[in-house]
């Protein structure tokens, strides 16, 4: 994530800012620059500060506070980039569900940016009925006692609005014994399936994911029954970066990418503010890193696990210094380094071919 600032007063802001606490400018996100503006009335429609750009438009759900994008220039849309992906979103005149989808969209509009800095490819359901990439945003039903499950199918990406509720997540995270869990990381490793179908599946890269990750023919049912019943192999973490990552080859590759999208966004928002890690007691150098390079564009994943390693490393030994859980609570393996490296290929080839 980027370090954004206000062009109106030079306040340091947030992604999620929608008015700038020193001057009180409006703000919105022009995704198209990757640029978090101050902006201003112009007529029924905005002037964005960063770029003198007349006539922009809010995306829809700025209305319920669930959004600060603006629509692409000159389009009709009247969803930002990131809402026109949506499809059921919840009872909104409901105050608890509101509160909660708009949680859920602080972690959708997140992912989006990482997606957006890729260039890679995004098509919607109306463009694609079959295919295209939708959320549905489902609450449980009180009254049968259905609970959603989030999941993919075939794009379609369920969301269960419970998860936006601190308390449950954490009781189902301690249920499944998980060390992380998180809505962004929710949103991060249900996109996985959907960029194994376009980029894996339909790119010509099955044999390539098949050597590293396993058959992925292999039954899914059969899979998640055996894994809860069983639980992951004793020396899971030779191979896999998470437990849940064992249950089946679609399940690697998922964890995986959202494990990718972790240490990109994360070491772009540590270069933003130029820190490294050079400690006294590290005579051979092995916890050095001068985190400079712009993750997004590295040719080399080896460069982004060097500055991984030692940065993780200082971060969680400075959460246990406040009594809180480590930021990345997680073991990269050579052999998750190699997967991660596979992921890695994948998405600059897409933005490569994107730019053509």
């Amino acid at each position: 994530m980027k370090l954004f600032a206000c062009q109106a007063c030079g306040n340091v802001l947030y992604f999620e800012n929608r008015v700038c606490e020193r001057c009180g400018h409006r703000l919105a996100f022009l995704p198209e620059t990757e640029t978090l503006s101050a902006i201003e009335p112009d007529g029924a429609a905005w002037t964005t500060l960063a770029d003198k750009g007349r006539g922009r438009m809010l995306c829809a759900n700025a209305e319920y506070d669930a959004c600060n994008w603006l629509t692409d220039p000159g389009s009709e849309q009247a969803y930002c980039r990131a809402c026109r992906h949506n499809g059921t979103v919840p009872n909104l005149s409901d105050p608890a569900q509101l509160a909660g989808w708009r949680e859920l969209e602080v972690a959708k509009h997140r992912l989006f940016y990482s997606l957006i800095r890729w260039r890679l490819p995004l098509t919607t359901r109306w463009e694609d009925p079959a295919h295209g990439l939708i959320f549905n945003f489902l609450a449980d039903d009180p009254h049968s006692g259905q609970r959603i499950m989030t999941g993919h199918d075939n794009g379609l990406i369920t969301i269960a609005l419970t998860e936006a509720d601190d308390i449950e997540r954490e009781r189902r995270r301690l249920e499944m014994g998980e060390p992380y869990r998180t809505l962004l990381g929710h949103f991060r490793h249900e996109v996985g399936h959907y960029f194994w179908d376009v980029l894996v599946r339909g790119g010509g890269k099955l044999d390539e994911f098949r050597a590293m990750f396993g058959d992925d023919t292999l039954d899914y049912g059969q899979a998640l029954q055996r894994h809860y019943a069983e639980g992951p192999p004793p020396d899971w973490q030779q191979n896999y970066v998470s437990t849940y990552a064992t249950m089946h080859p679609w399940e690697d590759f998922a964890e995986t990418w959202a494990h990718y999208l972790h240490i990109v966004d994360t070491l772009e928002m540590a270069s933003e503010f130029g820190m490294q890690v050079r400690p006294r007691v590290d005579r051979d150098g092995e916890l050095t890193a001068r985190i400079r390079a712009n993750p997004y564009e590295a040719a080399d994943f080896q460069v982004l696990v060097n500055a991984w390693l030692p940065f993780t490393f200082a971060i969680n030994s400075v959460n246990r210094a406040m009594g809180v859980r480590d930021l990345y609570p997680f073991i990269l393996s050579s052999a998750v380094i190699a997967k991660l490296g596979f992921i890695h290929a994948l998405v600059r080839a897409a933005a490569k071919a994107d730019s053509k």
